[in-house]
């Protein structure tokens, strides 16, 4: 009886203790003098309390231009235009007109169709396969193959491009004069991308125009690192030698994971090539052995659905091993 007694004597004073805790946090940041938190919204604001305003200013006017340039290289790039095929030709460096590829691919598709046709004596649906192939879907692989092997010879010379620009810098060039040194005495495709950019600015493109369209025609991320610093330096001002250093050390060390990627899938590689062209393989030396027991699998009804199916499946696996050996870093 008596704890009961204590633990009703108690209960108002412990309500009055709660009901005082909760209006001292709800009104202690209006009456308090905080020093941290004027602290606080002082450096928020980019300011601080023993600098003077003009340094904020200049602070705060770089930090605008900055994320006014980056928000400006983010629409751009939103805004992509659509590839043509013009623009694919460009990116594989070769010279000649959308016309003279359609022309060369219709002519590629009309000789595997001849092929199929009077050579293997295959049917009038395995021939339309053949011309497909050989009208559409082989020339663009070329393509792309060409396009793959240009960007990964400019990527190879980028890097020292760049240290060019930063000992041109460091000793007193301007950036223009780096840029025409490096369009002069670099190999190609870097010496006649840059050499684009250099006449470009000649005809009155500004330069960070001039390395938009290098992006449209190699769009690498490395190239559209260079862009945005070389950008930023020319809005927000700054030590552009040491961020195109930076860059040059970065681009390095992404050049050195690919080669230890590639290093590593080298032998995966090398299975899939071998497991997918030993069938073709077999096949092949098969029919040029003894075409007459291979034959019915290209004459008859059951054979065309055997070989379909069997495509299919290889089809299936090469993409399996494709995906289980191509990593992205």
């Amino acid at each position: 009886m008596a704890d009961l007694g204590l633990a009703t004597a108690l209960a108002p004073l412990l309500a009055a203790l709660a009901f005082a805790g909760i209006v001292f946090a709800v009104a202690y940041p209006y009456f308090s003098d905080d020093r941290k938190g004027k602290r606080v919204e002082v450096v928020a604001a980019g300011r601080s309390p023993r600098k003077g305003g003009v340094v904020a200013d200049i602070q705060s006017s770089r930090k605008k231009s900055v994320a006014e340039t980056l928000k400006e290289i983010e629409v751009r790039e939103k805004a992509k235009k659509k590839i043509t095929m013009s623009l694919r030709l460009m990116r594989a460096g070769m010279k000649r007109t959308p016309r003279d590829f359609y022309i060369a691919s219709a002519l590629l598709g009309v000789l595997l169709a001849s092929i199929a046709i009077f050579i293997l004596e295959l049917p009038l649906p395995a021939a339309i396969v053949a011309a497909f192939v050989g009208g559409f879907g082989l020339p663009r692989w070329i393509l792309n193959k060409m396009t793959a092997r240009r960007q990964a010879k400019f990527l190879g010379q980028l890097a020292n491009a760049i240290d060019v620009i930063v000992r041109g810098i460091k000793s007193g060039l301007p950036l223009n004069e780096c840029l025409q040194v490096i369009a002069r005495e670099s190999a190609e495709p870097l010496g006649s991308e840059f050499f684009e950019v250099v006449e470009q600015q000649k005809m009155g493109v500004a330069l960070g125009d001039g390395l938009e369209r290098m992006c449209d025609r190699l769009p690498l991320p490395e190239v559209r690192f260079l862009t945005i610093v070389i950008s930023i330096q020319q809005q927000a001002g700054g030590n552009l030698s040491e961020a195109l250093s930076n860059l040059a050390s970065v681009l390095r060390e992404r050049q050195s994971l690919a080669l230890k990627v590639k290093a590593l899938s080298a032998e995966a590689k090398a299975s899939a090539i071998v497991l997918a062209s030993l069938p073709p393989g077999v096949m092949t030396m098969v029919y040029l052995s003894s075409p007459d027991y291979i034959r019915p699998l290209f004459t008859t009804t059951m054979g065309h659905f055997m070989v379909a199916f069997g495509a299919m499946w290889m089809l299936t696996g090469v993409l399996i091993m494709r995906k289980m050996i191509n990593f992205k870093f």
